[in-house]
């Protein structure tokens, strides 16, 4: 296989110790500086230069595309992809990762614990969406932030209200966050590496330091983990849609709460941890999916008029709970179902002996108007009732000892 790593510090641990794990393997091997690459488009031949000579093939790339490059990054990731180059993480599972708001709006659609949250840009706005939160403490983050960096810990609310608005202020977009207290310190980083977690580690926080990053001096500790935070933090990554990530958890009351998504996680935490070959786990997958790669179905096949992929949910009442997939008739009607969504589990290639559930969310491919004929009528949703919110004054005087 001849690969190529995609990182700006070719020194750095994880960079170096996935060039080191690809050699030991026997591949061919390059650092490409992601910043040294040019874009060249024309119809039907998507082409890329570094170092202003045209790129030799490719069977693969790793990105290791930091925060600060994120824009330009991603368009070379894309580029690969375009030239049916494969990338264990795509250029939008990195640019739904990095950014907090976006990967918390995909997360919060689907049943996966995430801490309560809101965004707001109105002065006036602040308060209430605090109030909403559970009041302080609370926890403030930068939307780009990396490593702990732009991530703020507000005892009161009147401290959290002043923070918000300085960050405004300097033009930086704050996600406001339920403070998680019996996680204080503490969380799990679980690295994903296709549909399983390889490695696990819990990181604790020192001193009075309440950030848990090992950039932060935070400890770590090889952990086993618990089936349900595994399955989370799979689901996690490949919602986000990334097939290599590290996935920080919180240990909360009701069980796994997702932090964040990493889709350029460090392996120097994980690996002086556990003392397992991460590196060595990220090259055997790459290797294994370079002759057989995933792709982008709704890409790839709304090329065809008239046809497309959608999701077909199955509501109480429809005349296809209670049947097989075969007997409700989807296929003579174009539609082909590739997975089945029940609950946190998802079916993939459903047998046509499948019997469908209320609730049951379909991925299917097909004709466009059939499918459109089995989505029912939008119904109004109905909102959660919610405890009425304590005014601000209320919520300092509790704050007071």
């Amino acid at each position: 296989m001849k690969l190529g790593i995609l990182s700006t510090a070719p020194k750095c641990y994880s960079t170096a110790r996935l060039r080191q794990a690809a050699e030991e393997r026997g591949h061919n091997v390059k650092v490409l500086n992601t910043l040294r690459f040019a874009i060249d488009l024309e119809a039907g031949e998507p082409d890329l230069y570094f170092r202003s000579k045209e790129l030799s093939d490719y069977d693969a790339i790793i990105p290791r595309i930091g925060a600060s490059i994120t824009y330009f990054g991603t368009a070379v990731v894309r580029q690969f992809e375009q030239m049916d180059v494969y990338t264990p993480n795509t250029a939008n599972g990195i640019s739904n990762s990095r950014d907090k708001l976006r990967s918390m709006q995909i997360l919060s659609r689907h049943e996966i614990g995430i801490p309560y949250s809101t965004f707001v840009r109105d002065r006036a706005d602040v308060m209430p969406a605090i109030m909403r939160t559970g009041g302080a403490p609370i926890i403030i983050k930068i939307l780009e932030g990396t490593q702990g960096v732009g991530v703020i810990l507000a005892e009161t609310t009147k401290v959290a209200e002043a923070i918000i608005e300085t960050l405004q202020t300097a033009k930086q977009n704050v996600l406001i966050q339920r403070f998680v207290k019996e996680s204080k310190g503490k969380d799990i980083r679980a690295f994903v590496v296709g549909d399983r977690v390889i490695a696990a580690m819990r990181r604790v926080a020192q001193g009075d330091e309440y950030r848990s990053n090992v950039h932060r001096g935070g400890n770590t500790e090889a952990i086993t983990l618990d089936p349900a935070y595994e399955e989370t933090a799979v689901r996690a990554a490949q919602i986000m849609g990334l097939r290599v990530a590290g996935v920080d958890m919180l240990e909360g009351a009701n069980g796994p709460q997702i932090m964040e998504v990493n889709s350029s996680p460090g392996l120097e935490g994980i690996e002086g941890a556990t003392g397992l070959d991460i590196a060595g786990a990220i090259v055997d997958y790459c290797a294994n999916q370079v002759n057989f790669p995933e792709i982008d179905l709704r890409q790839r096949l709304t090329v065809s008029k008239g046809y497309g992929v959608a999701d077909v949910v199955i509501p109480e009442g429809s005349e296809y709970v209670g049947q097989t997939i075969i007997d409700s008739g989807l296929r003579s009607k174009d539609v082909v179902v590739l997975n089945l969504h029940r609950g946190t589990s998802v079916i993939s290639n459903p047998k046509d002996s499948r019997v469908l559930e209320p609730g049951d969310k379909l991925l299917c491919y097909g004709k466009l108007e059939s499918m459109r004929d089995l989505v029912p009528a939008k119904e109004q949703k109905k909102r959660r009732l919610k405890v009425k919110n304590l005014r601000p004054a209320a919520v300092e005087n509790r704050e007071k000892p």
